[in-house]
């Protein structure tokens, strides 16, 4: 088998602030809805600014066999209610799934921080073992999810944890992608998750970044590439694709979301927290070139943009150098927050249902660019109706970490 196969999204599930289905998102994001709520319980939290956050509604546990929610924390739920979705969405068996045909690449930013929290309180408090269940580190390991959902659904092909922060989700459907595209699977679930917990929110309030000004009034941040923006917010959620070979789901008649065109993912090698426009800009310009498309056949771009000064700033002036002004831009980090290692999955669902709609998100709360943003083509103001065929979305994260994902729908 080479390594020209082609990629498609037969399936799709999310957990999110605005949906936990892939039409309640872009319904969401059509009525202009926020996920972003106030969080009374960080009022116990000493030092702690921001007091927002995006967090996920209707979430029933009790549809996980209890045999393997026990290894599981809040992290993992969200990745196999997810999962669960999209393979159900795929119409794939479980002969299929659980077949040396199929892998899994799914990714965080770190295990449960809640179960760690707890763990951390008794070792620490009581400087002692006793009691400690031995299943929960399985909580909190790096590789969680992907392990969790590697025995939950009996993966027995290709398995990738990636714990890459904001690019966790868009490095593994990426790696899902370049594991099919390379011949070493036939069918890949890919994703990330995030779980809502203050540590996520302290660390970036630490830096200064969180969102603060907007605390009694939550509808109003983040604020993407706006005059007015403080900070970003964080949120929690999980998204998976669920990926075939293009000939493999034609033979079994699946339906076809879209098609994965190019994946771009490198490193700035400059700094581990400052964002590098050269780096962001040599992502796109690689889904490019993988993909073998030209800067002008894209339709749509949506942005990472997390609302902080320096990512907004270098992130438009980077999409400008490969774009100019001519591709429409929408973030849709006002709608739910920063969800983190979620975040690449669940933009990358909401580009394919844009494309699917012909309808691009305005950019929530941008009312007014700042000027040191490069003068890309903002979607602002009213959702906009156009058909459109290709999307491309946008992921960055600590330690310089780049990736750009490339879909096609028709």
């Amino acid at each position: 088998m080479g390594n020209d196969r082609r990629v498609v999204v037969t399936g799709m599930g999310l957990r999110s602030p605005i949906g936990n289905a892939p039409s309640e998102l872009s319904a969401s994001l059509k009525s202009d809805q926020t996920g972003v709520v106030v969080i009374p319980e960080w009022e116990q939290i000493g030092n702690l600014r921001t007091r927002v956050a995006g967090v996920c509604d209707g979430i029933d546990e009790s549809v996980i066999p209890r045999a393997y929610r026990r290894s599981m924390g809040r992290v993992s739920v969200l990745a196999a209610l997810s999962a669960q979705d999209a393979i159900r969405d795929a119409g794939l068996s479980e002969e299929v799934i659980g077949s040396t045909d199929c892998g899994l690449s799914f990714g965080s930013t770190a295990g449960s921080s809640k179960s760690l929290e707890k763990f951390l309180l008794r070792i620490l408090g009581n400087r002692s073992l006793r009691g400690m269940q031995s299943s929960t580190y399985l909580h909190f390991m790096s590789h969680t999810c992907a392990a969790n959902l590697a025995m939950m659904f009996s993966i027995k092909g290709p398995v990738v944890a990636s714990c890459t922060a904001c690019v966790a989700g868009s490095q593994g459907i990426g790696f899902a992608y370049q594991n099919i595209k390379d011949g070493r699977a036939r069918v890949m679930l890919g994703g990330g998750a995030e779980e809502m917990h203050f540590m996520a929110a302290g660390i970036f309030d630490i830096m200064r970044a969180t969102s603060t000004r907007y605390n009694d009034r939550p509808h109003m941040t983040p604020r993407p590439f706006d005059t007015e923006r403080d900070g970003l917010v964080v949120g929690e959620g999980a998204g998976c694709l669920v990926l075939e070979e293009y000939e493999y789901a034609k033979r079994r008649g699946a339906r076809i979301h879209a098609k994965i065109l190019g994946f771009g993912n490198n490193s700035d090698g400059t700094h581990l927290t400052s964002p590098n426009v050269e780096g962001m800009a040599g992502a796109m310009r690689i889904a490019l070139q993988d993909a073998s498309l030209a800067p002008e056949k894209v339709d749509h771009i949506n942005a990472h943009a997390t609302a902080t000064e320096a990512g907004d700033i270098a992130e438009s002036e980077a999409i400008y150098r490969v774009f100019g002004d001519r591709v429409p831009v929408s973030a849709l980090k006002g709608y739910m927050g920063h969800t983190l290692g979620a975040s690449g999955a669940i933009e990358s669902i909401a580009t394919i249902m844009m494309l699917k709609e012909s309808f691009m998100a305005p950019t929530r709360n941008l009312k007014k660019p700042d000027p040191r943003v490069a003068p890309v083509r903002h979607v602002m103001g009213e959702v906009r109706e156009k058909k459109m065929s290709i999307g491309m979305n946008n992921n960055f994260a600590f330690g310089g970490i780049n990736t750009s994902l490339i879909f096609k729908v028709g």
